[in-house]
């Protein structure tokens, strides 16, 4: 049978897509942007410092990097702690060693199950970015409005309250939203979001209550997204992350400023057998003199500058 006609009526159409949360562009068309000091690439570094429960209920979806045996799966929920104390010493180690500035996005429970990793964290003066209450309180649609409202505001209070930052950066648990999230975002104070990953640059997002940057911190690059979801090996994850730093750093000689965002995570790359080949990868962005290491928030305010 055809389709009814209605199967095609959109309540927004335009070119590229069918909404109108930011302007539809090719990045080669768009003003060149330069960095601080005529630095042609950003280094944005993000250490994800997560809560997994150990009896998550996986609703409306299982978080990535959650437990996946039968209750109580030990084997991950205590890899996962071992990142929190073990393994984030190791990488904060390897950035200082190549001076590299960090952010820390911190799922908010944190404050009350990890003290000292916060007090860690407050003390170093590195941005705070809030990952939501924890891994397994996702934002999702058909979410309730105000239930998702509540968690929103519940999650920046408690890292407001226990970072004394004013936290204006922001990653969804397994980076989901609800069509009501950036919105909501808006309202909590937040300035720039970090789920949207369909770009290299940052960019304006529209909502009902105002807008927001898009900070795109890329998944495809993400070392559990390699070596969990690809299953690639540790040197694999090295070399994706060493070409795509090349081909950005050659790009931003021709066309202006380009971004590299990496995020990592201590359970992953904290491991023993891990650690070298995020050295690796640090020692090679770091020995060009065209990187610019900074936050999110002031890479985010060059951008805006830039505009």
């Amino acid at each position: 049978m055809p389709l009814d006609d209605a199967y095609f009526d959109y309540p927004h159409r335009s070119y590229g897509m069918d909404h109108d949360y930011y302007d539809w562009s090719m990045l080669v068309d768009r003003k060149p942007v330069n960095w601080p000091g005529g630095k042609p690439l950003a280094l944005w570094v993000n250490v994800a410092l997560q809560f997994f429960p150990l009896n998550q209920r996986g609703r409306p979806f299982s978080p990535p990097g959650g437990m996946t045996t039968a209750y109580p799966d030990l084997r991950h929920f205590t890899l996962r702690e071992y990142g929190n104390r073990v393994g984030i010493f190791r990488i904060l180690r390897a950035l200082d060693q190549f001076k590299v500035r960090v952010s820390f996005a911190i799922n908010s429970c944190l404050a009350e199950r990890y003290p000292y990793l916060i007090r860690r964290v407050v003390e170093r003066g590195d941005e705070i970015l809030c990952h939501g209450w924890d891994m397994d309180t996702p934002h999702y649609g058909g979410q309730d409005k105000r239930e998702e409202a509540e968690v929103v505001a519940r999650s920046l209070d408690m890292l407001r309250d226990a970072t004394g930052q004013p936290v204006t950066g922001w990653i969804s648990p397994g980076r989901s939203q609800s069509p009501h999230t950036p919105e909501l975002l808006v309202s909590n104070g937040i300035e720039y979001m970090c789920d949207w990953i369909n770009d290299d640059m940052p960019y304006q997002f529209r909502t009902p209550a105002g807008e927001i940057t898009a900070m795109p911190l890329s998944i495809e690059l993400e070392d559990r997204f390699i070596i969990m979801h690809n299953l690639h090996s540790e040197t694999e994850y090295a070399d994706q992350i060493i070409d795509s730093f090349d081909c950005l750093y050659t790009e931003a000689g021709e066309q202006g400023g380009r971004l590299l965002a990496l995020n990592i995570h201590p359970w992953m790359l904290g491991q023993p057998h891990r650690i070298g080949k995020l050295e690796e990868v640090l020692r090679h962005i770091t020995s060009h003199h065209g990187v610019w290491s900074a936050s999110p928030g002031e890479i985010r305010n060059a951008w805006r500058a830039a505009q």
